[in-house]
């Protein structure tokens, strides 16, 4: 079952659809360069899909929702319940994201993958949500390669309708702390330099997070073998939901779109077991949350919106969409410097 991981090839960003991208842009009537990180993620594009026509008409969302046993320990503001009647939100389109989703033009899918009681949402629960990481590793090995199969095939499912690009989101109280344990695990940092507020806990809930953290830390990374040991042992199905989901965007050669802190944690994780499929991942924004910027370092990416958000559910990721539309609409009907005989800029020496 876990060659699953290995078996799925992964091919380099097309260096030839790039290319000609890259000098479409330096083509257009304008400033080399002028549009920065809007030129940049449009060549990106460009060598995730293989094609220099770059087309984003018909967009997603994938929000991974999820129960995390951590919650035992008083480490969140909200109780449990908070999960599910926030996802179910989703579906009737009154939860932010719904509402953005709704204005960006992107089609919502929020999936039930480990939520502690049933939900109208898709259905791919793994578990009636994760064991408590401060006694027990949060999932079995195979539960966590499970929730990662889950990601990599709706990506599938949904590239076989036409979706030219997905973003990601989650829903679970107590993910910012499964996210916190997992980056600390990953990038060998102290849970105090790496650990939030999440959704507004006072000081000493802080402090206790913390503690919950580094305990859960110093019980399980002895025994852990690999990216998915850890995975399994400190986070929680909606992480590996989503890295699943970063793994499929490399698999079927579709841009994915990173949200916040705990996103950015599941896009880590993806890279942590294929390194290769962080070509495919775009950043969206840089999250309120302490560890969000050393997470994007970690990935190589840079981060265009800066913005103070931190809701999670896909809100950030779904903000760069009008971004890229802007930017798409000027790539494919502005004026070329040979359109209006004009000389071109050039690259100065």
């Amino acid at each position: 079952m876990e060659k699953w991981l290995e078996n799925h090839k992964i091919r380099p960003l097309d260096a030839g659809a790039m290319d000609i991208c890259r000098k479409k842009w330096d083509s257009i009537a304008k400033p080399l360069h002028s549009l920065g990180v809007m030129e940049d993620d449009i060549i990106r594009i460009a060598g995730i899909t293989g094609k220099p026509e770059v087309s984003l008409d018909k967009k997603g969302l994938i929000i991974m929702c999820a129960d995390n046993g951590v919650v035992e320990e008083g480490i969140t503001q909200s109780g449990q319940e908070v999960t599910a009647l926030v996802a179910e939100n989703f579906l009737s389109g009154q939860a932010t994201a719904a509402i953005l989703c709704k204005k960006t033009g992107a089609d919502l899918f929020p999936v039930d993958i480990g939520v502690a009681v049933d939900t109208s949402l898709i259905n791919r629960k793994i578990a009636y949500g994760t064991r408590n990481l401060a006694k027990e590793t949060a999932m079995t090995r195979a539960q966590a390669l499970r929730a990662l199969q889950v990601g990599t095939e709706l990506v599938g499912e949904l590239c076989k309708k036409g979706y030219k690009i997905i973003a990601t989101g989650e829903m679970g109280i107590g993910n910012t702390t499964t996210s916190s344990a997992l980056a600390c695990a990953f990038l060998h940092r102290e849970p105090a330099e790496m650990t939030g507020r999440g959704a507004g806990l006072s000081t000493p809930g802080l402090q206790k997070k913390i503690q919950v953290i580094q305990s859960a830390l110093a019980l399980h990374l002895p025994n852990c073998r690999d990216a998915l040991d850890v995975l399994a042992a400190v986070g929680g199905f909606d992480i590996a939901g989503l890295a699943g989901v970063f793994l499929g965007g490399a698999v079927y050669g579709i841009p994915i779109v990173i949200d916040g802190f705990i996103s950015s944690v599941a896009a880590l994780t993806a890279k942590m077991l294929r390194k290769e499929c962080a070509d495919y991942m775009l950043a969206s924004h840089v999250s309120k949350e302490p560890a969000s910027g050393i997470v994007m370092e970690a990935l190589g990416l840079r981060a265009p919106l800066h913005a103070d958000m931190c809701l999670g559910e896909g809100t950030g990721a779904l903000t760069l969409f009008p971004f890229l539309d802007l930017a798409c609409e000027v790539y494919t009907k502005m004026s070329t410097f040979e359109d209006i005989s004009l000389e071109a800029y050039q690259p100065l020496t």
